[in-house]
């Protein structure tokens, strides 16, 4: 009988919000052990209590801004810890990007890559090489169906980080490490309005639920899948934005981006 994938302590970036709270929640109510990154310490210290409380799970703790790679480091350090090993690696934070590519001041892009993909590939690379070692683990990296479009910088972010899981997939084959990439569409949370993101020309039968969208990833990473696309509605679209005709599918996000700004 094979063991049970989900089990044992899961690190999850961006843990105290949004996807990355629906993550934690998930993984607590199958009994996994946690260990929370933010970068805000009180909120994390409530949500480690709430949970605790909930679900009868130890919960650590570790502030830290992604952003900044000394930070990231103390993450790395944490996730090569064999005598308090994570089995499961959920690499979740993140953030919204509205800048125009055209602009005088690249920063906000250049934090959302030292956010979303060096942090990605850095811890990424520590989850990967103990788990190796142990010959088992899971790794969860959170992309968007943004990724198979063309929408400005966070498209071009998360189409990374969908390349960069896929990959990752295949040189860890063998070895017992799974990895999969979670590709959710509009998710309710408050990514949107954090990034200020409008949101009004979204149908309200395109948003899901944080909770739905994990269920969804979970049971993927149970069954091996390399990409979870939660939903059938998101299924079909990110098919189409696939195999669709390439400017078929620019003209539609060009409407989706003049709706957003």
């Amino acid at each position: 009988m094979t063991a049970p994938l989900l089990t044992g302590r899961a690190l999850v970036t961006g843990g105290t919000s949004g996807i990355g709270l629906a993550f934690a929640k998930a993984l607590a109510a199958r009994g996994c052990d946690l260990v929370l990154v933010a970068r805000d310490e009180d909120r994390l210290k409530r949500t480690a209590d709430e949970l605790h409380q909930r679900y009868g799970v130890d919960v650590e703790v570790l502030a830290a801004d992604l952003a900044d790679r000394a930070q990231v480091d103390a993450v790395t350090a944490r996730l090569a810890d064999h005598d308090s090993p994570v089995e499961v690696f959920v690499n979740n934070a993140g953030k919204g990007v509205h800048s125009r590519l055209v602009t005088d001041d690249t920063s906000e892009h250049e934090h959302a890559i030292d956010l979303m993909i060096t942090a990605v590939v850095v811890l990424g690379a520590a989850a990967a090489r103990s788990m190796r070692e142990r010959g088992h683990g899971v790794i969860v990296n959170v992309s968007s169906v943004a990724g198979l479009i063309t929408m400005g910088g966070y498209s071009a972010v998360k189409s990374f980080v969908r390349t960069y899981s896929e990959s990752l997939s295949l040189e860890l084959a063998g070895t017992g490490v799974q990895v999969t990439a979670l590709l959710p569409g509009w998710v309710r949370t408050e990514f949107h309005e954090r990034a200020g993101i409008r949101t009004g020309s979204i149908p309200s039968s395109l948003w899901l639920d944080a909770d739905r969208v994990v269920a969804d990833c979970l049971a993927d990473v149970e069954k091996g899948r390399v990409r979870s696309v939660p939903s059938a509605r998101f299924k079909v679209l990110a098919w189409l934005a696939e195999h669709a005709p390439r400017a078929a599918v620019r003209k539609v996000t060009a409407r989706l981006v003049s709706g957003r700004r």
